[in-house]
Formats: structure tokens, sequence, C-alpha cells
């Protein structure tokens, strides 16, 4: 479908009422080409991937956001990020088969944490609530509610083939006195099935839910599935063991094999890389043996 891969943004132009759609389709096939997920891990992972492009889109950076779920329930921990490139990875870590249950017995006890990195050497942003909440969906909304006094509507859903999300927030400079159009967005929304989220067009979806509003929309934004690890990044964090960690974990099992979680790909550094790491090689160096 043409317009998958992509983030619809558009502005209610009478009620300061901003929104998005977002439908991963190749992205997200790529995160499960990574890893067989279970189904209850796999649903939620898709829709906070979807919910991660949703509100990175909502802020102009150049760095990146990360929206971290960590547990002590079976599904122990969830991390998606998205760059302002638009570009998206994640991963989640879970114990045993967790069956399809409601988000409070999946991680319940755990934390919702939303890491905003600017880049450029400026210090991230981080919020951290308790996760409540039956659904990711009411989790945000709790989450804006609390930490960002700003009225958020989402609506998101994931399968084995597409993950999708609509988003809609009263913007900070919205009247008082339009509490009834917030309303009536908000309870148009409600009727949305997570079917219709993962399987209709946005345009179709925006004119079944909004035909009655004035809406004016933006230039679709694409996405796709990119991971920033590289080797000198790996050569970092093994360097950040320590060199004595590092000595013996080499002595002990000679080449020593880093797999990214995110994408997969295997970083190799065998006796002559860990020696140079160890004299105080730059991890740049390595990089440039292979």
């Amino acid at each position: 479908m043409p317009e998958r891969d992509f983030l619809h943004r558009f502005l209610f132009e009478q009620l300061a009422v901003r929104g998005e759609i977002v439908q991963l389709d190749a992205t997200w096939r790529t995160v499960l080409e990574r890893r067989a997920y279970p189904p209850a891990v796999r649903r939620v992972l898709g829709e906070a991937s979807a919910a991660a492009a949703l509100l990175a889109a909502t802020i102009k950076f150049a760095g990146r956001l990360t929206l971290q779920i960590q547990a002590p329930g079976p599904l122990r921990l969830l991390v998606v990020q998205v760059s302002g490139e638009r570009t998206l990875r994640a991963l989640a870590r879970w114990e045993g088969q967790p069956e399809m249950a409601a988000l409070s017995d999946l991680c319940g006890g755990g934390r919702l944490i939303l890491t905003l990195d600017p880049g450029q050497g400026r210090e991230p942003h981080q919020g951290v609530v308790s996760l409540t909440g039956e659904t990711l969906a009411s989790a945000l909304e709790d989450y804006f509610a609390r930490s960002e006094q700003l009225p958020t509507r989402i609506r998101l859903a994931a399968d084995e083939r597409f993950a999708a999300g609509l988003l809609l927030q009263r913007m900070p400079e919205a009247p008082s006195n339009d509490g009834d159009g917030w309303n009536r967005l908000a309870t148009l929304a409600a009727t949305l099935r997570p079917a219709e989220l993962l399987e209709l067009d946005p345009t179709t979806l925006l004119h079944r839910l909004f035909h009655a509003e004035d809406l004016r929309r933006f230039a679709p934004e694409a996405f796709s599935f990119r991971c920033n690890c590289s080797r000198e990044r790996t050569a970092s964090m093994l360097l950040a063991l320590g060199t004595d960690e590092l000595r013996e974990t080499s002595d002990e099992h000679g080449d020593l094999h880093v797999d990214c979680e995110f994408c997969g790909h295997r970083y190799t550094f065998d006796s002559i890389d860990i020696a140079g790491l160890l004299a105080g090689c730059p991890p740049d160096a390595c990089a440039l043996r292979h």
C-alpha cells in the first residue's frame, strides 16, 4: 500500500487540536525479522513502535526519542528508539511464554520512561511514571495528563503484518472555551476499531472519523528501520567493562563476539583488536581493520 511506512500529520483549524496517523509496514516487519516474539509480546512491541513514531513527530529535534518499559512481569523490558531522521529500531525481552493479557498483567509494577535526547551535546530530558492502565494507549494518555498537562487521545494496534496508531492532542494555546470541540473529537477517535486502524488507508480513516471537521493535512513523512550500532560503539562498550575484565574475558574465550540486540549484527574482535584496545588504541582504529 503506497501510504504505508508514513506518518501523516493534520490540524483541526478551528479547535487548536493536532493529530497524527502512522502505519508501519516494512519498518515493523524488519523489527520482527530480528527475533521470534510471542504474540503477546509482539502486540505490545508493535503498539509501542507506533506510539514512539507518533510521539517523536510532536517534537522538533535532531536527536532521538526513546520509549521504554521496565517491569518485573513476564514482559520485562521494551525499548523503541526513533531518530530525528524518522528511523526506528525496537526490541523486547520477556520470560517464559506470556499469554495474551492486559498490560497491567504483562508489565505489572513497571515503569514507563520517555527520553528525549536532543543531541549536539545538550542534556536529555526524561519523564518517568508508574505504568498504569490496561493498555499502552491508556498508559501514555495518563503520562501526558500527569507529566505534560496536555489532554491526549491515543489509539494503537499491531499484528504480524502492521503496526499503526492515531494521536490527538490539544495544543497548549487552545482556548478554554473549546471543551466541546475537544470532547467531540475524542469521542469520534474512541469509535476507531483496531482492524480499521490497521487496514484502512489514512485518507479513508480521516474521512471516516472527521469528515465534518475543518481539517488541514501536511505532507507525509516516511519512516524506515535503521539501527545505529557500529563497530566503534561496540568497542567503546567493551572498554567500559574495564581493562582487567576485558583481558580476562579475551584470555578465556579468545575472539569476542558481540551481537546487536536491535538488528542482530555480529561484531567480532580478535586478539589483535583486544590488544589494541587494552593498549589504549582508539575504538575507531579497530574499525579500520574490518
